[in-house]
């Protein structure tokens, strides 16, 4: 099912498949790693092996192709919604904290997708 409402994102969001490992903020032994299915300025899309609660805030660490160290980032589960029976989940996630250098990478990423998806490669 797919949304057919205005769009309501403020960023450009891009297709992009990277690598992110991920743990709620206050737990410690939790890390898990799973891949992005999109990316913008403001948030992201993950698959995730488990359902979160909307507002639950995650340490989250994604390596992006224009950086060779991860970025570190805090994010809001906004959304988190079953795709195969209690397996996968597409877990939405606004990000809350992220610096002005792990901010221009992931500009220059969404950056970089955008003008190859325009160019048709």
């Amino acid at each position: 099912m797919s949304y057919a409402g205005p769009e309501r994102r403020k960023h450009p969001r891009v297709v992009g498949r990277f690598i992110v490992s991920y743990r709620i903020m206050n737990e410690v032994d939790n890390i898990d790693i799973t891949q992005t299915k999109n990316i913008c300025m403001g948030g992201m899309l993950l698959t995730t092996n488990r359902s979160f609660d909307p507002g639950i805030n995650l340490a989250l660490e994604i390596r992006l192709p224009f950086d060779p160290h991860p970025i570190m980032i805090i994010g809001r589960v906004i959304e988190s919604r079953e795709i195969m029976k209690d397996m996968i989940y597409d877990t939405r996630i606004e990000f809350l904290a992220v610096d002005e250098r792990h901010r221009k990478v992931i500009g220059e990423t969404v950056g970089y997708y955008i003008k190859k998806e325009k160019e048709g490669l």
